[in-house]
């Protein structure tokens, strides 16, 4: 919106020209997105508290929970109105992958919202029917891989890059179909089991988000993809605008998740950051490195995989409790100590999946 505006008024002062460049932008996206968190933010704790919606914690999980029963959740809805906004105020509303990026994450959002609404609200311990949430991420996993597919403009649009390897590619054809789809769905429900502990989730998103930002605006570059030896996709660099608008509003958010937390994000949050962060991986082609970075995630949910299959095939388990984080609480670490060494171990990978730009 407020592009269109400064385009007028670059006709008549040539100073608002300034701010057509997309780094300008990324950066009032990540300002915009962080003052709408820290302003709203203690305004929708008030509300959550108001009504009781509050955090209901499992008996079988650590005892150090216990204390955050009644916390207020669904604050995930604070940070799908701080990158709505801003990724409305600040980015190109001609170009379609901000309009995939933004339908995506609402359409994720308000699953995760209903669930959150039955269990809190309605008090439906249950929340949303297991098959009931898994169509609703497949009809809109799907929606994307789709919307991807047929309006793909150039080859690389659809070819799977292998990181630190420049020669080798895939042309995925139809499948690419499918693979967007397990991309986007697998990434929305691995940073919905990252949830447990207070910021983990979120800190590691804001990293894998800016990291993200960097691939979208090389890869929408001609010159620096050529440079680089990545495809140059035209329009991806928008793309950067909205990974600043998720950098700003979780970051926002964390100021009122941080240990110990005043809020929690919810499904409505976890579902729909997740599944954001998958479609700007396939969107910059970034799959792979998405798994490298996103390593924290993957590790959460292959610990679930695990522990539910050793328990059906052998009737033990191989850790004390799933996902990984709660195994190292149960251990005696306590929660600071996991949280700040999962967002160590983020840091890392993210560095790594960076590298992967120039070591090809």
């Amino acid at each position: 919106m407020l592009l269109e505006l400064t385009r007028y008024l670059a006709t008549l002062d040539s100073g608002f020209s300034v701010f057509q460049y997309l780094t300008l932008r990324a950066i009032l996206g990540i300002l915009t997105a962080l003052a709408i968190s820290l302003l709203v933010g203690p305004m929708m704790i008030r509300r959550l508290t108001h009504h009781q919606i509050g955090q209901t914690v499992r008996d079988d999980g650590p005892e150090s929970h216990l204390a955050k029963s009644g916390t207020p959740t669904m604050g995930g809805a604070l940070l799908l109105v701080a990158v709505g906004v801003s990724t409305l105020l600040w980015s190109d509303l001609g170009n379609r992958y901000v309009w995939i990026l933004l339908g995506v994450t609402a359409l994720f959002g308000v699953i995760g919202f209903y669930d959150d609404y039955k269990k809190l609200v309605m008090k439906d311990p249950k929340g949303l029917a297991a098959r009931y949430k898994y169509l609703w991420q497949s009809l809109g996993g799907f929606g994307a891989a789709l919307l991807l597919y047929y309006t793909a403009a150039t080859p690389a649009e659809t070819t799977l890059l292998v990181p630190f390897l420049k020669d080798v590619t895939f042309e995925m054809g139809w499948l690419f179909i499918p693979w967007v789809y397990f991309v986007i769905v697998g990434s929305s429900n691995a940073v919905n089991l990252t949830d447990g502990l207070d910021g983990l989730a979120i800190m590691p998103t804001v990293l894998v988000a800016g990291a993200l930002g960097i691939f979208a605006y090389v890869t929408g570059h001609a010159t620096i993809a050529n440079y680089l030896l990545i495809p140059s996709i035209p329009g991806v660099g928008e793309v950067v605008v909205f990974c600043g608008a998720l950098v700003g509003a979780g970051l926002g958010f964390l100021w009122f998740n941080a240990y110990p937390a005043q809020v929690f994000m919810g499904d409505v949050g976890a579902l729909a950051l997740g599944a954001a962060l998958g479609t700007v991986a396939v969107i910059t082609r970034q799959e792979l490195v998405l798994v490298i970075m996103g390593g924290i995630f993957v590790m959460e949910t292959i610990s679930v995989i695990l522990q539910v299959g050793s328990y059906k095939l052998t009737g033990r388990r191989i850790f004390r409790m799933a996902p990984l984080h709660h195994h190292f609480e149960l251990k005696g670490w306590p929660e600071p100590r996991v949280i700040v060494r999962f967002w160590i171990i983020t840091v890392i990978l993210v560095l790594v999946g960076l590298a992967s730009l120039k070591i090809r």
